[in-house]
């Protein structure tokens, strides 16, 4: 049993007073000595490009690295609602304190209520740096900035650009790091991507990269390490995620002592395109901006298969509207997808695969006019018309369930720092915020919180001891040893010779994370997972084929470092779910439900952050506790009727 002790640093006090107090109280480095210490950011997102933007603006030197050709590629790019904030425009009774009420009960009681708070409590600051930066949001007659509604809450409090909402924030933080790339002060890497974390003497000392385009494995080291890398929903395989999108470098810093939090809790995403045949390799999301205005529906009748114009509303099920009527179709997101998924597998399903249900927005045409709906959505239309070749305008779309975002992630205190001093974790790559749930267009929120307010406060606190020292050189042993051993491992790949691809072990990676470890999970599902995703994954090791060499651009040979980290990190996913025998948020046993078919939570078990400790082998992983206490919100059966 390791001694490692999660220690979570929250503040004293008053909950409300928690993040004044902190901020008063940390170490400060003076302006002057800023330029003295070295800063490596991983991932140029929204949490990283705005966290390299900030830190060099306050004058640290910044190593910023991507693996895509521009910072502009990150994924945050694809987040399309909007964003929340307590800004309170509408006068509709929205706060600090509600947004984080609405958060913790988001997150069915899973997350830490400080994070959250401070979370709330920096929303209202994004909103007012994002306009500064000439972010294009959607404004009123009067001019005052606009806002619409996402599920989980009975306020208007998501501010949004079209339905691009995230493109336009990742532009405008990318121009602030192109600013400091400018000035001097921010380093960019593209096309390079990490493949370990270096540590030496129990602290972050930098990372091991490989260049994409000539396969050279180079170090760099820095006094403090922030990984801001995005999720792991492509585990799955079948994702709203773009392909690229990985866990390999959250996977690496687990591997060098950092606990990972939460595995199992992965959202699935209720507005997505259904799959169209077997050989598809990517999802695509559709905004759940559009539930405002869309009503969601199947036939009452299972085999009902004529066209949806045809269907008289006597013989339509809106399904979300009659089983939650306080938030009808912005019903959460969890509570949203196993509602579909029930339609679908009562024989109610449409479509030619019958695998999706009804988004339909006839009513708020004939309502508000088709200028009005194409004004709010157009380019949304346009997207799913391009994808499907349905006019979205005459007839309904047709949506289902799909892996999305995942609330688990590197373990981190409230400092976002994780378990391996000097090495934090940012946006989506942590575990901080939403629990076992994520309310819709909190993540551009926490994204953005995370980089240009939390983490430009908390990372002096473990900077200012280090006044005078230099970065690890990269010629240390620990270094040299990181990159003999990346080396090894994508020898070992080219060395295989086998008969196939890095995606065809994915695919069939996929299909059992999604069977066994999706929308339902069962103890004998797990336990099945568990047997035959490391013999799956023993099979990876015989008959991997990767033509190329490492010596020159090689996506193949990228896929297969990817997909091998992949099959660990969902050994630990189902090891998570099986370990965890309750019902909460996205994470839903089967066994564990009320008579109505709700998530059955077990505070008395379970209120606790699973952190788990790498030990050699993912199926061996030492589970460590952080147990949850609520103060200020209290535990209540969570109930959107």
């Amino acid at each position: 049993m390791s001694d490692i002790t999660l220690d979570s640093k929250i503040p004293p006090g008053p909950v409300a007073e928690k993040w004044t107090t902190y901020k008063f109280e940390r170490k400060l480095v003076n302006p002057a000595n800023r330029r003295r210490y070295e800063i490596i950011v991983v991932g140029t997102g929204l949490a990283g490009a705005a966290a390299a933007a900030t830190l060099g603006e306050q004058g640290y030197r910044v190593k910023a690295f991507t693996f895509h050709d521009s910072p502009r590629r990150a994924h945050s790019i694809a987040a399309q609602g909007g964003i929340n904030a307590a800004k309170n425009y509408k006068g509709d009774g929205d706060s600090i304190y509600r947004l984080f009420y609405d958060t913790v009960k988001g997150g069915d009681f899973r997350s830490r209520e400080a994070n959250v708070y401070r979370l709330a409590e920096e929303s209202v600051n994004i909103i007012d740096q994002a306009v500064a930066q000439g972010v294009p949001f959607a404004r009123e007659y009067g001019g005052l900035l606009d806002n619409r509604s996402f599920g989980g809450a009975q306020v208007s409090r998501t501010f949004y650009a079209r339905g691009q909402t995230g493109q336009q924030l990742l532009l405008a933080a990318y121009q602030q790091m192109a600013r400091q790339v400018g000035r001097g002060q921010v380093e960019l890497y593209n096309r390079t991507e990490l493949i370990d974390v270096v540590v030496v003497d129990g602290r972050a000392a930098g990372i091991v990269v490989r260049d994409l385009i000539t396969g050279e494995i180079t170090s760099h080291s820095a006094h403090a390490v922030i990984l801001a890398t995005g999720g792991y929903a492509n585990a799955f395989y079948l994702s709203t995620n773009a392909m690229a999108s990985n866990v390999t470098a959250a996977w690496r810093a687990h591997r060098r002592g950092a606990l990972f939090a939460n595995p199992c809790y992965t959202q699935i995403h209720p507005t997505c395109i259904p799959q169209s045949d077997d050989f598809q390799s990517k999802l695509t999301l559709m905004s759940e901006s559009l539930r405002n205005d869309g009503r969601i529906w199947v036939p009452q009748d299972p085999g009902d298969e004529r066209p949806p114009a045809q269907i008289p509303e006597a013989d339509r099920d809106y399904y979300l509207e009659r089983i939650y009527p306080s938030f009808g179709n912005l019903a959460p997101r969890d509570i949203a997808s196993r509602a579909a998924k029930r339609a679908v597998d009562s024989g109610r399903g449409v479509g030619p695969l019958k695998n999706g249900v009804y988004l339909d927005f006839a009513d708020a045409i004939g309502r508000l006019g088709e200028d009005t709906i194409r004004e709010r959505y157009g380019n949304l239309f346009e997207m799913y018309e391009r994808i499907t070749d349905e006019d979205p305008y005459a007839t309904p779309m047709r949506i289902y369930p799909a892996p999305h975002y995942t609330m688990g992630g590197l373990w981190v205190d409230y400092e976002l720092m994780t378990t391996v001093p000097g090495l934090y974790a940012a946006g989506e790559a942590n575990f901080s915020d939403h629990g076992a749930n994520r309310l819709g267009a909190s993540a551009l929120m926490q994204g953005l919180a995370d980089g240009y307010f939390v983490l430009p406060n908390t990372v002096s606190n473990y900077l200012a001891p280090l006044l005078g020292t230099q970065p690890v050189p990269t010629d240390h042993p620990g270094f040299r040893q990181a990159e003999q051993e990346a080396r090894e491992r994508f020898g070992r790949f080219l060395s295989i010779g086998g008969t196939r691809s890095p995606d065809h072990f994915h695919q069939r990676l996929g299909r059992i994370m999604w069977d066994y470890c999706g929308m339902e999970r069962t103890r004998e599902g797990l336990e099945k997972a568990l047997s035959e995703i490391p013999a799956l994954h023993e099979e990876f090791r015989r008959d991997l084929r990767v033509v190329g060499d490492g010596q020159r651009l090689n996506q193949t040979l990228e896929k297969a470092g990817r997909v091998d980290d992949f099959f660990e990190l969902a050994q630990l996913m189902c090891r998570d779910a099986l370990e965890r025998e309750e019902s909460c948020g996205g994470h839903f046993r089967s066994e564990h439900q009320t008579a109505d078919g709700e998530a059955e939570r077990d505070d008395e078990h379970f209120a606790y952050v699973a952190a788990w400790e790498w030990t050699g082998q993912p199926g061996a992983a030492q589970l460590h506790k952080e147990d949850l206490e609520f103060e200020n919100v209290h535990l209540a059966v969570r109930s959107y009727k």
